[in-house]
C-alpha cells in the first residue's frame, strides 16, 4: 500500500484518505508517549530553565524522558535514578530548552527533490561552493543536489546566485539546481542543464546556467519532483529533522502547503495535502523520529459550502498522537479569500462550531483588520476565547487590533522573515509593540520557503532590526536577548495547545527532556555570531540526538 500512496491519495475521497493514511501507519495504535525515552544527566553547565523564575542552573537529571530534577547536585540528581545514568560534562557551556518554532514547513522540507541542502547557513559563493562540496561526499554519483527555499542572494557577499561553472567547480558529478523563494530565479550546473534540456517540455536555461523565475524555474522544479519516491521522501525527512536538530529546534508546528496541481505553476510551496505527512508518518512508526512535530491542516476552498474545511472537521481528530507527533488545528489558510471574505467567515465559523484551533496569515495593512473583525463576529455566536486563534506574521498589525484580539483570547506569531529581503525603516513585525500589548505571542521562523529554518536569523533580526544587507530596516521595535529566547520557549507553549502546553518551552520538573546546549553563549556573543550559533549537543527526551563532531563529550 505504502508503495502506491502517492498516486492512490490523489484518487481519495477525503473521508477515505485521512482514516487511511492513520491507520495504515499505525496512528491509531500510537501510546500517549513517543519512542524517545532516554535516561541522562547534563552537568556542569550554564542552563537557562527559562522557566516562570528564569532560574540558571549546573544539573539537569532526565529520567525515561522526562525531566526529574533542575538544581546544582549531581549527587542529588543521582538520586533520582535504580541504574546509572548517561552522564554528560557541558564543561561550562550555555544550554536552554529545546527550541519550538510555532509557524514553519517542515514538512515541506522532508518532500523536497534531490539531495536537498539547505544554504540558509551561506554567506558567499564560496560558503556555497564548500557546502555543496561537502554534501557531495555522501551523495551517489550523478544525484541532484539541490536547495529550493529558505535563503535569498541578499545573504551572499556577491548578491547573487553561483554559475554555472562556480557549481562545476564544486560538484563536477552531481547535477545541481539552487532555487529561491517560492518560484525562482534558479541556477543550475553543466550536468543539470543537460539533464533539463532533454526535457519533452524543457526550461530555458542560459548559458551561465540561470534559470528565469516563474514557469521555467516551474518547469525544473516540476521534472524533479517527478522523480521522487517513498524512500527518497523517507530520507528527505531523516535530512530534515538532523538539519533542525542542529540548529537546536526541537518542536515544529508544520503549517502544510498549497495544493499541487502537478503542472509548472507548482512553486515550493505546493504538495499533494492528502499525502506529504505519509513519509513523517513512516518514519516515526520506524521509530526514527528525532523532533517533534505538530501538524496543521491547510485548506483553499473557494466555495461558500467549504467542503474540504468541512470533512476535515468531521473526520480528523485534533491534538491526536502522542508526544513526538500530533495533529494540531486548522491553517495557516483555509480558504482563497483569506482575508475575511464570505468563504473565509463561512469557514471560521464551522471552525469554532467544532471547537479547533485556527491560524490565519497577515502581510499587508488591512487583512489583519477584516480577520480579525470576522473572528469578532463569531465569537458573539459562539465563543472562541479559550479556542486561542492565531494571526500569523502580522508586519504590520496595530496596537488597536492587538488589544482587539488579544480580548477575543487571540495570539500573534511572528517571524524574522523580513531579514531577507525586507527594505524600509519600518518592515515589521513590530516585536516591541506586541511584547508590551500582553498578547499571547511567540516565534515561528516560517521557513524555508521565503524565510531560514534557523532560529538564530530570527534572533538576530528580533534584536538588531537589521536585514541580511546590514540596514535596519524594523526600528523601534527591538527585543533584548532574553526576550527574544522567551518567544521561542516558553511563550511557545502557548500556540501548541492540549496537553503539549504543560509539557514543553522550560526545563523543569514534569517537563519532557528536551535541550539545547549550544556552541557559544546567545547572551554574550557579538550580534554577528548571533545568526552563527548552531548547536553542540541537542537532547530530545533524554536522547541525545546531535552531537557536533567537535564538542568531545566527557561522562563521569
Amino acid at each position: 500500500m505504502a508503495g502506491n500512496a502517492f498516486t492512490a491519495f490523489g484518487r481519495l475521497g477525503l473521508i477515505r484518505a485521512l482514516f487511511l493514511l492513520l491507520m495504515c501507519h499505525g496512528i491509531f495504535a500510537l501510546s500517549a508517549t513517543g519512542s524517545l525515552r532516554g535516561d541522562l544527566i547534563l552537568r556542569n553547565g550554564s542552563i537557562h530553565t527559562m522557566s516562570e523564575a528564569e532560574e540558571v542552573v549546573s544539573v539537569v537529571g532526565i529520567k525515561d524522558g522526562v525531566i526529574v530534577y533542575v538544581g546544582d547536585d549531581q549527587t542529588e540528581a543521582l538520586g533520582n535514578f535504580v541504574n546509572t545514568p548517561d552522564i554528560v560534562d557541558l564543561q561550562g557551556r550555555t544550554a536552554v530548552p529545546g527550541l519550538i518554532d510555532c509557524h514553519n514547513h517542515i514538512v515541506l522540507l522532508g518532500n523536497r527533490p534531490g539531495f536537498h541542502t539547505p544554504l540558509e547557513n551561506a554567506y558567499s559563493i564560496a560558503d556555497v561552493q564548500d557546502t555543496y562540496r561537502s554534501r557531495a561526499t555522501g551523495v551517489p554519483t550523478g544525484k541532484f543536489i539541490t536547495t529550493i527555499g529558505g535563503f535569498h542572494p541578499n545573504h551572499f557577499v556577491e548578491r547573487r546566485l553561483p554559475t554555472l561553472a562556480e557549481l562545476d567547480e564544486a560538484v563536477p558529478d552531481h547535477p545541481a539546481f539552487i532555487s529561491y523563494g517560492f518560484a525562482g530565479p534558479a541556477t543550475t550546473n553543466s550536468l543539470g542543464k543537460t539533464f533539463f534540456e532533454a526535457l519533452p517540455s524543457p526550461p530555458a536555461i542560459s548559458a551561465n546556467g540561470s534559470i528565469a523565475f516563474g514557469e521555467n524555474n516551474g518547469k525544473a522544479l516540476l521534472a524533479l519532483r517527478q522523480q521522487l519516491t517513498l524512500a527518497d521522501r523517507k530520507r528527505g525527512v531523516h535530512d530534515a529533522m538532523a538539519y533542525a536538530a542542529s540548529m537546536g529546534v526541537t518542536t515544529h508546528l508544520d503549517q502544510g502547503a498549497f495544493p499541487k496541481s502537478d503542472t509548472p505553476s507548482d512553486g515550493a510551496a505546493n504538495e499533494d495535502l492528502y499525502s506529504m505527512h505519509l513519509p513523517w508518518l513512516s518514519v516515526y512508526d520506524d521509530e526514527g523520529g528525532i523532533i517533534r512535530l505538530r501538524i496543521n491542516f491547510l485548506h483553499m476552498d473557494d466555495v461558500i459550502e467549504v467542503p474540504t474545511v468541512q470533512q476535515r472537521l468531521l473526520n480528523s481528530f485534533k491534538f491526536f498522537g502522542n508526544d513526538m507527533v500530533r495533529t494540531g488545528g486548522i491553517g495557516e489558510f483555509v480558504t482563497t479569500d483569506y482575508a475575511g471574505g464570505p468563504f473565509f467567515t463561512e469557514a471560521a465559523g464551522r471552525i469554532a462550531d467544532a471547537r479547533w484551533r485556527l491560524e490565519v496569515h497577515s502581510l499587508t495593512a488591512t487583512d489583519f483588520q477584516s480577520q480579525i473583525q470576522a473572528f469578532e463576529a463569531i465569537d458573539g455566536n459562539s465563543s472562541i476565547v479559550d479556542l486561542r486563534w492565531v494571526v500569523a506574521h502580522v508586519p504590520l498589525i496595530t496596537p488597536e487590533y492587538l488589544q482587539r484580539l488579544k480580548k477575543i483570547g487571540g495570539g500573534v506569531n511572528l517571524s524574522g522573515w523580513q531579514y531577507l529581503a525586507g527594505t524600509g525603516s519600518q518592515a515589521g513585525p513590530p516585536f516591541r509593540d506586541i511584547l508590551d500589548s500582553g498578547i499571547p505571542a511567540g516565534i515561528g521562523a516560517d521557513g524555508m520557503q521565503i524565510a531560514p529554518l534557523n532560529p538564530w536569523v530570527h534572533a538576530y533580526y528580533a534584536t538588531t532590526g537589521k536585514n541580511a544587507v546590514g540596514q535596519v530596516i524594523n526600528t523601534g521595535q527591538l527585543l533584548n536577548r532574553l526576550e527574544a529566547l522567551r518567544l521561542y520557549t516558553r511563550a511557545n507553549q502557548w500556540f501548541l495547545g492540549g496537553e503539549d502546553e504543560q509539557l514543553l518551552g522550560s526545563i523543569e520538573v514534569g517537563r519532557l527532556g528536551d535541550v539545547v546546549v549550544l556552541n557559544e553563549d546567545y547572551f554574550s556573543v557579538p550580534d554577528e555570531t548571533l545568526k552563527k550559533l548552531r548547536s553542540f549537543l541537542t537532547v530530545v527526551g533524554g536522547v541525545v540526538v546531535h552531537e557536533d563532531s567537535t564538542f568531545g563529550r566527557l561522562g563521569n
